[in-house]
């Protein structure tokens, strides 16, 4: 993995064998981002993705798939909990056939590249796990 900082934007390569969701966390913390939109694309060979349940309050592991997949969407944030980094990543992801596998974001492992794109925003918003929804959900200070 290898990026430059340009002001408020990280451009970073993430590269043959690197897990994306570790790597983000590297690069935050290394960076001490606190708050922050994510973007990327590129050519992973494994992905495992979750979905959560409303009504039970749980995550399941619903995908894990080996291959070729270019992704065709990765979207996701940076922020804390607790005043520690906290992730929080989505991914879709296809195959040669151009099914679309999709969710929560576990892990992705690069088999070609991937380019991501990190905004820092200039702020820090924490989480707070909720009863209620179970999830840690934004919390925003006054």
């Amino acid at each position: 993995m290898d990026y430059r900082r340009f002001d408020d934007t990280i451009i970073a390569r993430i590269d043959r064998g690197e897990d994306i969701v570790d790597m983000l966390k590297e690069i935050s913390v290394k960076e001490d981002i606190k708050l922050a939109s994510v973007s990327a694309l590129g050519a992973i060979g494994r992905l495992e993705t979750g979905l959560f349940d409303t009504a039970e309050k749980k995550y399941y592991n619903t995908c894990e798939r080996e291959g070729d997949f270019e992704i065709t969407s990765l979207t996701g944030t940076v922020n804390t909990m607790n005043g520690e980094y906290y992730g929080h990543l989505h991914l879709s992801a296809a195959d040669r056939e151009g099914n679309v596998y999709g969710g929560h974001l576990n892990s992705a492992i690069v088999s070609g590249t991937c380019e991501m794109v990190i905004r820092i925003i200039n702020g820090c918003v924490d989480r707070k796990f909720s009863d209620e929804i179970g999830l840690n959900l934004y919390e925003f200070q006054d």
